[in-house]
């Protein structure tokens, strides 16, 4: 199961869910890419959205095609209409942080900067007071959100590590305390576990030479 990640705009107090694509027909419907771990909500007829210029587009008929969201937007009823809104990106009020905590949702502007520790009981044998890094940004990806961690100690000049926001990895996140606990395979995070293993055969070989 993966947490929900909610995209957000850092210029507004607003949710970025979705970027209008190609028009699709003649009747004014377009094509969209969605950012929004609700679209059936979010894209509901009745649903209105803002655009980063503060206007309000109503939805009055949403469907699928194929994976695909395709909107209709009242007062959009021709093909011109709907390709004159190519590329206009789509804001929604966030929702209430206790609907957010019920649903295990999170912000970016919640998770980044946050610290990163060993989850309790991890597989690689971590101990839990231990920092790995910390969270430096959120990205969207095909399947899950991606964190991106700056490392506490870089290793061989990296930096930085990619960590899937998914429960199996990432059990728990303490917004109030700013702390996240990862269970990380082996590989996941240079330095630790296999890539650690990896490290201490080379400095053996290199002592035995």
């Amino acid at each position: 199961m993966a947490h929900q990640q909610h995209a957000d705009d850092p210029q507004h107090d607003l949710l970025r869910v979705c970027r209008i694509g190609r028009a699709q027909g003649l009747k004014g419907e377009v094509t969209i890419q969605s950012f929004t771990s609700e679209p059936a909500a979010r894209f509901a007829p009745g649903s209105e959205l803002i655009d980063d210029e503060g206007h309000v587009l109503t939805i009055d008929n949403s469907r699928t095609f194929r994976d695909h969201w395709i909107l209709h937007f009242t007062g959009v009823n021709t093909r011109e209409g709907a390709e004159a809104l190519n590329g206009t990106q789509l804001f929604a009020h966030p929702d209430p942080p206790e609907q957010l905590a019920d649903e295990d949702a999170f912000y970016p502007r919640d998770l980044i900067g946050m610290t990163v520790i060993p989850a309790a009981g991890n597989s690689l044998g971590l101990a839990a007071d231990m920092t790995i890094g910390t969270v430096v940004d959120v990205t969207d990806a095909t399947a899950q959100a991606l964190l991106t961690v700056r490392l506490r100690k870089p290793v061989n000049g990296q930096r930085t590590a990619l960590v899937p926001f998914v429960e199996r990895i990432v059990p728990d996140v303490d917004v109030e305390a700013g702390i996240m606990s990862i269970d990380p395979p082996g590989g996941l995070i240079p330095g630790l576990g296999e890539d650690a293993e990896e490290d201490d055969s080379d400095e053996e070989g290199a002592r035995n030479a």
